[in-house]
């Protein structure tokens, strides 16, 4: 598993204290509702959930359904604080004006303005799903919900640990942990679904793990009323497909990691349409594309980092997005959003994604960048390199741009840095911490380039075979080839430019990554 480096997070911690039954009690790590809604949650009005309304402690089932039930109406807001572990044993039916409950699932069915949210030591719900029918405005931060069965005993949710169905509007749902214990044959089936007539979501900073299926959006190639869907800084792991699955409409996912999915990754079909940006693609199979039906949809890509990714070849009922990826698509956003470089979501989701990990958040300044440092006793003239520097046939004039530049990277093996390749020393290098993986260089503003020269340190020269040059942000593949050297391609503006290295016969070393325009 590769990892880069994370500069800067902030915490989302609120400092005010929550008011419940007449006691003030300080936020914990695990904290009540904090920060705003974001992604396509932050439109169509917005989502704000029980704000503004009465505060309930709850550590039951049955407790979370009293607390909805004793509001005058199905409107009035609440915000329902959950410690503890829900199960079918603790979860009932109960009656009242605001609300319309039912046994070992809870049930928020034709109602708004409700925030549930797990504080304290955790809420987790084993078991249990949380279903959503018919109902807007919508909450749900800070929790576990675990093992959910549609088959075997006991059962709930029809084996979805979130799902939502039927005219829903506006539901953030934050920082929660959803995990199975496998896949349909062990009795599961999705961790976060949509369907019929399900808008304006937004996942974030959450965990979706050991599944069979990550989640849907739309229940059938009919089933094309849902979408306007966020995913952003979730991760998804050890599950086998959908995630998610996007039947029409549009999803927007950025900043994800995806880590061990077996068949498939995100479907777009039936005419959706995905915009996938800045994320962390590892370990995985068919990342991208449309698959098991002959009804396609499209996507637009940039700025993503494919590490280990395996892709199948296109057939019937089979259209992956690699080994190339490039957009079908252009997807316009309404909203505002910060994206973090994709080298260093896994391991800064690593760090605050889930439940009980303190509602933190990214500021949208992650980058995975180490500082060029060079010794200043010890200039280098990059112009007059070491005369036992490797000597590429026929090398580009001029003044190497790679000189001030940035540079970051899949990951890197021990002891190596990024910045290690932009500093026009040959005593030092960038190995990836396998046997493949990718080094850029960045500027802040548009450069051009027509050739770059890869200089591979002593010892390790011949290490890199087939390689891949890529315009970062655009996604086009410049060269393709084998061995390090001088690579030409027709002069290109851009801001970033990758090097990526797709087998190698060796551990590679890269010293420096020189570019020329």
């Amino acid at each position: 598993m590769r990892r880069s480096t994370t500069r800067r997070l902030v915490s989302a911690l609120a400092t005010a204290a929550v008011i419940t039954a007449g006691l003030a009690l300080p936020m914990s790590t695990a904290s009540a509702q904090t920060g705003s809604a974001t992604g396509y949650a932050s439109q169509n009005g917005g989502t704000t959930g029980g704000a503004g309304g009465q505060t309930v402690r709850a550590t039951t089932g049955t407790q979370i359904h009293q607390a909805l039930c004793d509001r005058p109406s199905t409107s009035t807001p609440i915000v329902i604080e959950v410690q503890g572990t829900i199960t079918h044993g603790n979860t009932s039916k109960v009656s009242g004006p605001g609300c319309e409950t039912a046994d070992g699932v809870i049930e928020l069915k034709k109602i708004s303005n409700v925030t549930i949210v797990g504080t304290g030591s955790g809420a987790v719900f084993d078991q249990v799903g949380i279903h959503i029918r018919e109902s807007r405005n919508i909450i749900i931060q800070n929790v576990t919900v675990r093992n959910v069965k549609k088959s075997g005993s006991p059962t709930s949710n029809g084996g979805d640990a979130i799902g939502m169905e039927k005219d829903v509007r506006n539901v953030w749902v934050d920082h929660v942990t959803l995990e199975a214990s496998g896949g349909e044959s062990e009795g599961y089936d999705g961790l976060f679904d949509m369907k019929n007539n399900t808008q304006y979501v937004t996942l974030s900073y959450s965990v979706l793990r050991n599944s069979g299926r990550g989640g849907l959006v739309g229940s059938s190639e009919s089933d094309l009323s849902n979408g306007h869907v966020t995913f952003h800084h979730n991760l998804y792991e050890n599950i086998d497909s959908r995630a998610p699955l996007l039947r029409g409409g549009i999803g927007h996912m950025y900043n994800n990691h995806y880590a061990d999915l077996h068949k498939s990754g995100i479907n777009s079909r039936a005419g959706a349409r995905a915009k996938v940006e800045n994320n962390y693609f590892e370990d995985s199979r068919d990342v991208l594309g449309t698959f098991y039906t002959n009804e396609r949809g499209s996507w637009e890509v940039r700025g993503n980092v494919f590490d280990n990714v395996t892709w199948s070849s296109q057939g019937d009922k089979n259209y992956p997005a690699g080994p190339d990826p490039r957009s079908t698509t252009s997807v316009s956003i309404p909203y505002s959003y910060q994206l973090d470089d994709a080298g260093c979501v896994p391991e800064m989701l690593g760090r605050i994604a889930g439940a009980g990990k303190g509602n933190r958040v990214s500021d949208g300044d992650c980058e995975a960048q180490e500082p060029v440092d060079p010794d200043p006793t010890d200039p280098t003239d990059p112009t007059d390199p070491d005369p036992v520097d490797p000597d590429p046939t026929d090398p580009p004039e001029g003044v190497n741009l790679s000189i001030g530049a940035g540079a970051d990277g899949s990951g890197k093996g021990g002891g190596t840095s990024y910045g290690n390749v932009v500093d026009g020393d040959m005593g030092t290098y960038w190995s990836p911490s396998g046997s493949t993986g990718r080094i850029s260089v960045k500027w802040g503003s548009d450069v051009t380039v027509s050739s770059v020269v890869i200089r591979e340190a002593s010892g390790a020269e011949g290490n890199i075979g087939s390689w891949r040059v890529v315009d970062h942000d655009t996604g086009a593949v410049l060269a393709t080839g084998t061995g390090a050297g001088v690579i030409t391609f027709g002069p290109t503006s851009l801001r970033k430019i990758n090097f990526e290295i797709t087998s190698s016969n060796g551990t590679p070393r890269v010293a420096e990554f020189e570019t020329y325009a």
